[in-house]
């Protein structure tokens, strides 16, 4: 298969770590961000190395230090160490600029550009963050990066959106997953497009391709009378999972799949791959490569959607992007989830234009900015840093542990208000 060397090749790789810090990737990254040598026989033929890559984490780090903000180390590490696993690993050796990079508590995302290309001709770069966790704070919620690719032709270019979530856990929430996609929509904002008429805010929508991924937390719904629906059922449920036919029927109990492609609540005009060829990747027991965690049922909650300002609203399947690759990678086993990686070809860049061309969406759908987004935004910045940094000194003071820490802080207010009886009145020395 012969590929359009103008047609942009992006990679995007997304892992929850389970609140692990530095110690998230404890294993060689070549599996999961160098597919073009290991993964992808298609483009191992090709030797192409991707023209931008875009990596997303959620639950990057214990969350006391999250919500303090004390994310610093752990983003630099990473960004350390995936420049060096594309660089080294790069088809052609090819070298690569950290584009931008944003974190919000948990939720990271790191963007990079060919040195050769997009690195170089990419400008106008934006980052943004929100919270949709109680009173908006950052415990979930998505962080973005926005850039224009300059046209080599004169022209005004290509926009580029990447946004990585983090939406509510469980299976009975997803109202809440729903309402958390539909406020990172109307408070994850940017500046008005170049040339633009109106100086007011966009939503991720006012964009020539967009990419929206993360841990997701869709689950499988299955209904009542399910032959997998009982939990004593599971193991059955685990061997469906295994093999082609049973994970391309448990695919329609998807809930994001049904909520996107049938009753149109979130990810209106996103397409996706085929996600159902690959197992779930959610929930694994710890330290092992291929063991579900019986307390969940399996299911795909990290996931990789997309659009570009080629697709048509009238064929919501069809894509002008090519999915080439869509899978998890199994042999990470320090956290409950597998990280997935998608490479996607864009279409041909357009050329001369003297505007940005955006997306197409759904006829009646029209997302809006929220007028309280800065308000919010603060307002989660505000509780996360109070909370966070309580939660911090109870964890100093429990040697790591926010309970212990609890627990030494009301021991030591217990003996100071015992210390402060045993003391009894003071005397006036002065008086006869």
């Amino acid at each position: 298969m012969a590929v359009d060397p103008a047609r942009p090749l992006v990679q995007i790789a997304s892992y929850n770590t389970n609140l692990q810090a530095e110690r998230g990737l404890p294993q060689d990254l070549v599996d999961w961000l160098a597919p073009t040598l290991q993964v992808s026989s298609f483009l191992a033929r090709e030797r192409r190395a991707p023209d931008i890559v875009a990596v997303g984490f959620q639950e990057l780090l214990p969350l006391h230090l999250g919500l303090s903000g004390l994310s610093k180390a752990a983003i630099e590490n990473r960004h350390a160490l995936i420049l060096s696993q594309i660089e080294t690993h790069a088809p052609n050796k090819e070298r690569y600029t950290l584009i931008a990079k944003v974190v919000n508590v948990g939720v990271a995302l790191l963007v990079y550009g060919r040195d050769d290309g997009v690195g170089r001709r990419a400008c106008d770069v934006q980052t943004q963050w929100t919270g949709c966790g109680p009173m908006y704070m950052g415990n979930k919620g998505a962080v973005g990066v926005r850039f224009r690719v300059l046209d080599e032709d004169g022209g005004v270019g290509e926009v580029y959106t990447f946004v990585c979530a983090h939406l509510t856990a469980h299976a009975p929430k997803l109202a809440h997953r729903i309402a958390d996609y539909n406020h990172i929509v109307g408070s994850l904002l940017f500046p008005p497009l170049p040339a633009s008429a109106s100086p007011a805010p966009t939503t991720m929508f006012a964009t020539s391709h967009l990419f929206f991924f993360g841990d997701l937390n869709f689950r499988l719904s299955l209904p009542p009378d399910h032959a997998f629906a009982s939990r004593a059922e599971l193991p059955a449920l685990v061997h469906a999972l295994s093999t082609d036919d049973g994970r391309a029927a448990l695919k329609e109990h998807d809930q994001l799949r049904i909520e996107r492609d049938v009753r149109g609540t979130v990810f209106q005009g996103l397409r996706e791959g085929e996600f159902w060829r690959f197992k779930c990747s959610y929930k694994y027991r710890l330290g092992q490569v291929d063991e579900y965690d019986p307390k969940r049922m399996p299911a795909w909650t990290d996931r990789v959607m997309y659009a570009t300002h080629a697709d048509s609203p009238d064929a919501p399947q069809a894509s002008r992007i090519t999915n080439v690759l869509y899978t998890a990678i199994p042999s990470y086993t320090t956290s409950d989830h597998k990280p997935v990686v998608t490479l996607l070809l864009l279409p041909p860049p357009t050329r001369g234009t003297t505007a940005v061309p955006v997306l197409r969406l759904p006829a009646g759908y029209h997302p809006t900015p929220d007028p309280w987004a800065h308000a919010k935004r603060y307002t989660g910045r505000t509780f996360d840093r109070l909370i966070g940094y309580c939660w911090w000194l109870l964890t100093m003071l429990g040697a790591g542990s926010a309970l212990m820490g609890l627990g030494n802080l009301l021991v030591s207010l217990g003996f100071w208000r015992w210390w402060r009886a045993t003391q009894g009145p003071e005397q006036d020395l002065l008086l006869p």
